[in-house]
């Protein structure tokens, strides 16, 4: 980059700054909501709720349901990102 250069974008360097930690913010909060352990774990929880008695099958079909499908979000999402 010449002095020129440098110089003229100079006035946009916080601006980039700025993008670049939202970028990263960004990412991080994706990395996050789009972890499949969680959603796991609570498939494991929601089966040990419904053997010891604690919901009924219509509860556990519901919600085993939502998590297959957020599950299916995840994988989804995992095979578009490089």
């Amino acid at each position: 980059m010449g002095l020129v250069t440098f110089l003229l974008t100079l006035p946009v360097a916080p601006v980039r700054g700025v993008t670049w930690v939202a970028q990263k913010v960004l990412d991080e909060a994706e990395q996050e909501y789009y972890d499949p352990a969680p959603v796991w774990q609570e498939l494991r929880e929601l089966e040990g709720r419904l053997v010891r008695g604690e919901i009924d099958e219509e509860t556990f079909g519901r919600r085993e349901d939502e998590l297959l499908d957020r599950l299916d979000e995840i994988t989804a999402f995992r095979g578009r990102t490089p």
